[in-house]
């Protein structure tokens, strides 16, 4: 009891430092706030808005039963999750933050995921999306595609480790989220899976255009309460540097990073990164005069942070349900730590032998031809990779499973 009202003293004192500081510098506040709408309104919405949309519209039609049959073989072995995780971790790869946290609140609202396994899941499928990370933070504002390699395989193979570490995230509560769920689902049966599909479309019952209304409607408001964090974080990181607040921050944390082995001119981008992935990324291939692998282990630590926004748009969709945001919190750090470790630790394998990421189609007449796998959008062609990865292994380890069992 005292605890609590000891936070909600601090936060009542930070909420007025900041109305404050709001009021001593409105054009700033201002500036920040228009800022933080146009990156809501130019780049969250129409890349995250669509995912919203398709995912609500797939989990009416019972995808979602459908890929947790196939997955389960490989999901619940490696990483104590139903198989309908791995269809929150192929859409959280490919469309990143804060996807997979609502589709683990949807999951955990069917109870196909228990508590436990919610909370393990929205822990290593929160990522940046492929799009975001090579684009953006590689080309973008390092100008180096060959980047984008080095930067994918440690962020996304760091998530994994992380899925491989929350496994052992509170084993005696690992208790099944239907306790009629019987003991066929470890098998990997296609039969199964479409039987599976076809009862979770009847038990829902409503039609297409019902459907699709809900999930326009849903991710409306989803998008709202998205945008609204990106504009409230971005005036306070305005405010707070133009305060000379965050100033005094980076001074203090100069001097730490010496200490770790990192260069001084990190701080800054570290310290913004802290609260926005955007501008922390952006600002982390700004610094001059120190090595490259550096800026880019930065820009990994800030990626998998996800900034204090992100934090708080999982926190509010984890708030929905009975997920909570302590092993979330935790987990983002580990990533963090774990993606620009393995960075600095592969920095010369990868960028020494690894060719550039960045293909470029074929010229005609000065137009880019786009055919085949090529003419694929980026993001879909990191969903269905991911997707088709995960059935791959689902179905060796069946076979391992079956090879087993007969000794």
């Amino acid at each position: 009891m005292k605890f609590q009202r000891l936070t909600a003293v601090l936060l009542l004192v930070a909420a007025l430092m900041l109305a404050v500081l709001m009021a001593c510098y409105p054009e700033a506040s201002w500036q920040a706030g228009v800022r933080g709408l146009a990156i809501w309104w130019d780049v969250l919405f129409p890349s995250l808005f669509p995912f919203f949309v398709i995912s609500e519209v797939l989990l009416g039609f019972g995808i979602v039963h459908f890929l947790g049959k196939l997955l389960d073989p490989l999901m619940k072995p490696l990483f104590r999750i139903p198989g309908s995780g791995g269809f929150v971790l192929a859409m959280g790869f490919a469309s990143g933050y804060p996807v997979s946290a609502k589709l683990a609140t949807k999951l955990r609202e069917q109870r196909l995921v228990s508590r436990v396994e919610g909370e393990r899941l929205v822990s290593f499928t929160t990522s940046s999306d492929p799009i975001f990370l090579i684009g953006a933070v590689s080309v973008g504002f390092f100008g180096n595609p060959k980047l984008a390699g080095a930067l994918a395989l440690t962020h996304y193979g760091g998530a994994l480790l992380i899925g491989l570490v929350m496994r052992f995230y509170r084993p005696d509560r690992n208790l099944p989220a239907d306790p009629g769920e019987g003991d066929e689902s470890g098998r990997f049966s296609l039969k199964l899976a479409l039987k599976a599909m076809h009862e979770a479309r009847v038990q829902d019952g409503r039609s297409l255009g019902e459907l699709l209304r809900q999930a326009v409607a849903s991710s409306l408001q989803l998008m709202t309460v998205v945008g609204g964090l990106v504009v409230f974080f971005s005036v306070i990181l305005e405010v707070l540097t133009a305060s000379g607040f965050m100033g005094f921050l980076y001074t203090g944390f100069q001097q730490l990073l010496p200490l770790l082995g990192l260069p001084s001119q990190l701080a800054e981008p570290l310290m913004g990164g802290l609260f926005e992935v955007t501008l922390g990324a952006k600002a982390s291939a700004a610094p001059e005069g120190i090595p490259l692998q550096f800026k880019a282990a930065a820009a990994a630590f800030i990626l998998s942070w996800g900034g204090l926004s992100v934090h708080a748009q999982v926190a509010s969709i984890l708030n929905g349900a009975d997920l909570r945001y302590f092993p979330f919190l935790i987990a983002r750090l580990l990533h963090a730590v774990i993606s620009a470790g393995l960075l600095l630790l592969l920095w010369n394998p990868l960028m020494g032998a690894a060719p550039a990421w960045a293909i470029h189609p074929p010229e005609f007449g000065g137009q880019e031809v786009l055919y085949g796998w090529g003419a694929v959008p980026g993001a879909s062609r990191f969903f269905l990779v991911t997707l088709a990865i995960l059935l791959i292994l689902s179905f060796l380890a069946e076979i391992i499973r079956r090879q087993r069992h007969r000794k």
